[in-house]
């Protein structure tokens, strides 16, 4: 998969050192993929949730973070929306 947003990524891993190796490893590991339906992120990622319009969350360092982004899986594309704390993402809606 073709990871846009990465910079998101590297940005909020300085702010927050205890998520940067778990968000490098994701990355890599996402790049590495190829995700054809949901069913593909669910196998790999079994916390992984899913919204409308292709947007999945994904549980970060034990939950303690949170990734929301956007699969166009016939593109093979994953567009990094927003990453922020558990009490932030609780804050924000997302539908």
């Amino acid at each position: 998969m073709k990871v846009l947003g990465r910079d998101k990524l590297i940005k909020y891993g300085l702010k927050h050192a205890d998520a940067k190796a778990a968000l490098d490893s994701w990355y890599h590991e996402v790049s590495n993929s190829q995700w054809q339906t949901p069913h593909d992120i669910k196998s790999r990622y079994a916390s992984a949730s899913f919204l409308s319009d292709n947007q999945v969350i994904f549980n970060i360092k034990g939950n303690r973070h949170r990734l929301v982004v956007q699969v166009a899986y016939r593109h093979g594309v994953v567009v990094i929306e927003w990453i922020g704390t558990h009490a932030e993402y609780d804050k924000k809606i997302f539908k």
